[in-house]
């Protein structure tokens, strides 16, 4: 074990995986010499060279489609994208060409398409966005986000070495703010299985990616005052998703409440509102509550961003709320 920041989980687990099998390239915008935006390709063009760390132009579009191709030739890639905001120029090569290939040709499409994604560092309108939910919504894409630098290097090797397109959402905000402890070497975190982050029976908490530290701060506050016990479950994987794990939770507390970053209006947490109001309604002692950001922009300056994202004390009023239903 190791310990190891968010992006160097993400930087090592590359790394492990090229050198463990030579199909596995890196294509994508600044991500040779330089080492990428955030510097989660750092020595990898070093090591491997220009052959396997591709510099492109900046075209999501062709870095996608380039990246497919490969994939149909026997190749491993894992394209980046610089800010997952701009993954948009790339959606008809994801959503009508990676997704439906192994539904039309009967063929694997091993591609990894990672994405910087969200807010809280100022990056405004244009470098902030969370866009997993587009993704979940196409049959045939495979969407993790991981939540904890361990996740960050299990569920990326586990994405590399899977026959499907895998979305792989990073949180920027996470990068360096999260340490942690990360197994040396080989390491895997199975696609499509939740984890109980924190134990409880008063609440469940289900999360994913950015808003996962918020809510275990928020589980264990609770946990030290001794009258509630909050479980939080962190689903790691939105597509495929472990129903089961989050259906006994529920069925466990009687309570739900959904949290995320991306905006409230269809975003991912309806689908989990969904679920569990078609299959646990009857163990629920309030309504299912989401806490999500605004259906807003996320604006440049600090203070506005902060109003739009959830915190600390919206999630407090809305765990309230819901106990005292």
């Amino acid at each position: 074990m190791s310990v190891k920041t968010y992006i160097e989980a993400i930087n090592d687990a590359l790394h492990y995986e090229m050198e463990r099998d030579t199909s596995v390239f890196l294509i994508g915008e600044d991500i040779g010499s330089f080492g990428g935006a955030f510097k989660a390709t750092k020595g990898l063009f070093q090591k491997f060279g220009a052959d396997r760390v591709i510099d492109t132009p900046i075209a999501e579009s062709g870095i996608v489609g380039a990246a497919i191709g490969a994939s149909l030739f026997g190749y491993r890639p894992v394209a980046e994208m610089q800010f997952s905001d701009f993954i948009t120029n790339a959606f008809n090569q994801i959503v009508t060409v990676a997704a439906t290939t192994a539904y039309r040709w009967n063929m694997p499409v091993p591609i990894v398409i990672r994405c910087p994604s969200g807010a809280g560092i100022s990056g405004g309108p244009f470098h902030s966005r969370n866009p997993e939910v587009w993704f979940a919504h196409q049959p045939g894409l495979k969407v993790v986000c991981p939540g904890t630098p361990e996740d960050a290097k299990g569920l990326l090797i586990s994405a590399i070495r899977d026959d499907s397109p895998v979305l792989y959402f990073e949180h920027k905000r996470l990068y360096r703010s999260l340490k942690s402890e990360v197994p040396d070497g080989e390491f895997t975190v199975p696609i499509g299985k939740a984890r109980i982050a924190r134990e409880g029976s008063d609440l469940s908490i289900i999360t994913y990616g950015s808003t996962l530290p918020l809510a275990i701060e928020v589980a264990d506050e609770f946990a030290k005052q001794g009258n509630r016990r909050i479980e939080v479950i962190d689903i790691r994987s939105l597509i495929p998703l472990d129903e089961e794990a989050i259906l006994s939770s529920v069925r466990k507390t009687n309570r739900a409440l959904i949290l995320h970053e991306d905006n409230l209006t269809a975003g991912f947490g309806a689908e989990l509102s969904a679920l569990i109001t078609e299959k646990a309604f009857e163990s629920l002692d309030a309504p299912v509550r989401r806490l999500a950001s605004f259906d807003s922009p996320v604006p440049f300056a600090p203070s506005l961003e902060k109003e739009v994202l959830p915190d600390k004390s919206k999630l407090l009023k809305a765990i309230q709320d819901i106990l005292k239903y």
